[in-house]
């Protein structure tokens, strides 16, 4: 694979697939840009905790994807990452009927072998659910 890692996630964009873990949650890559991407998806009753509302790991999985693949789109061909560090603060309860949420992810810092990134999940009208912080380590294929 030749491609830098924003080319990779525009060429998976363009694609329309998923993958399995994102079609797991039924979301999809919306936007992306050097330093920033885009992942949307509409919680449910099937992401429902015991307690009623969208399960923690719906939405980690979001600001997850969020967060990693911002960090991806700056790597060059011959980079790719692995998480060292994930923290995710819940601000408010995710219900179904919310409609669509995204989950923006950005870069804060590109290191030589670290990268930081953030992600906010929001509603339609901006409404902040969650938010997240990343630690990213860069590997060499």
């Amino acid at each position: 694979m030749n491609m830098n890692g924003l080319e990779q996630l525009e060429a998976l964009r363009l694609s329309n697939e998923r993958p399995p873990m994102v079609a797991l949650i039924d979301a999809k890559l919306v936007s992306v840009m050097s330093g920033e991407v885009v992942f949307a998806g509409t919680p449910d009753h099937r992401f429902y905790n015991p307690l009623g509302t969208v399960h923690g790991g719906y939405i980690a999985t979001l600001l997850d994807t969020a967060c990693g693949c911002a960090g991806h789109s700056m790597l060059d061909a011959s980079q790719s990452y692995t998480t060292l560090e994930l923290k995710i603060a819940f601000h408010k309860a995710v219900r179904a009927g919310i409609g669509l949420v995204t989950a923006t992810g950005k870069v804060v810092s590109l290191g030589r072998r670290v990268v930081f990134t953030e992600a906010r999940l929001t509603d339609s009208a901006g409404t902040l659910y969650a938010s997240a912080t990343s630690t990213l380590m860069i590997l060499s294929r």
